[in-house]
């Protein structure tokens, strides 16, 4: 296989945006105000229930993003699961992180810190990343040091079927997240950080539905109460189902950690 080559991404930390009307509306007709969607989110951790907060699209440390459209679309599709980011600017300035995923709506990196540099950082700070692992034949979205701590049979959450993929489908999956439409009562059990296999689901290309095929996706943000939404998770394996030898563990799973990572304080 040719070696991939590792490249320096500068990103944004976001700063939360609500339209002039800050109400969204659930799917049962509700208005809400839809906050922890952006910027710097203090309290959310990896393990964390997806249902546990009264959130919209919450994700653990903080989104990044880019001010040209052009640099954003190779922040988001560059960035992979595991890569290093250190702050350059702020009072966080030195510190380091790691890319824990992606999510849609226009772009948005996430990168998970330990607790007391995300009490230093601020919108606005910008970040360096060390992006690699995007392009390998056999995985998306994940660096390969990373890719390599997971073991055979692969351990999962859950298995879910394609139907209940929403918003996601028709995107590139290098760029974009899989949303789960699932139920509390169903998906209590979920945290973030975890692994779940998506049956009859193909990222090669636009992700949307193939018989036959899975994929494997890591748990990135947490519930959303829109409709077409819910818990986020960015994939990093997809082919033939044969080819893959999954184990479901709704109790025991360990998925991503921070010391998976090698960030073992975020």
């Amino acid at each position: 296989m040719t070696a991939l080559v590792p490249t320096t991404l500068l990103g944004v930390v976001e700063t939360p945006r609500l339209g002039a009307n800050p109400y969204l509306v659930d799917r049962d007709g509700r208005p809400y105000v839809p906050t922890a969607t952006g910027g710097v989110v203090l309290g959310l951790r990896l393990g964390d229930g997806v249902f546990d907060f009264d959130a919209d699209h919450a994700a653990p440390g903080v989104t990044l993003v880019h001010p040209d459209p052009a640099a954003r679309h190779a922040l988001t599709a560059f960035s992979c699961l595991g890569n290093e980011v250190v702050v350059r600017t702020g009072a966080a300035a030195g510190s380091t992180g790691r890319v824990l995923g992606k999510r849609g709506d226009e772009g948005r990196v996430i990168a998970v810190f330990a607790p007391d540099v995300l009490a230093r950082m601020a919108p606005t700070d910008q970040v360096a990343i060390r992006a690699y692992g995007q392009g390998a034949p056999d995985s998306l979205n994940i660096d390969p040091a990373v890719l390599a701590k997971l073991t055979s049979p692969l351990s999962v959450r859950a298995r879910v079927p394609s139907w209940l993929v929403g918003n996601g489908f028709g995107r590139p999956a290098p760029m974009w997240d899989l949303d789960v439409q699932v139920a509390r009562a169903d998906a209590a059990h979920w945290r973030l950080g975890d692994l779940l296999c998506i049956d009859d689901v193909d990222v090669r290309h636009n992700a949307g539905r193939r018989e036959g095929w899975l994929t494997v996706a890591v748990v990135v943000h947490a519930a959303s109460p829109l409709p077409g939404h819910g818990p986020g998770a960015m994939p990093i394996l997809c082919g033939p189902a044969a080819s893959f030898a999954v184990r479901v563990d709704p109790v025991d799973h360990v998925g991503v950690t921070p010391e998976l990572l090698g960030c073992p304080d975020a």
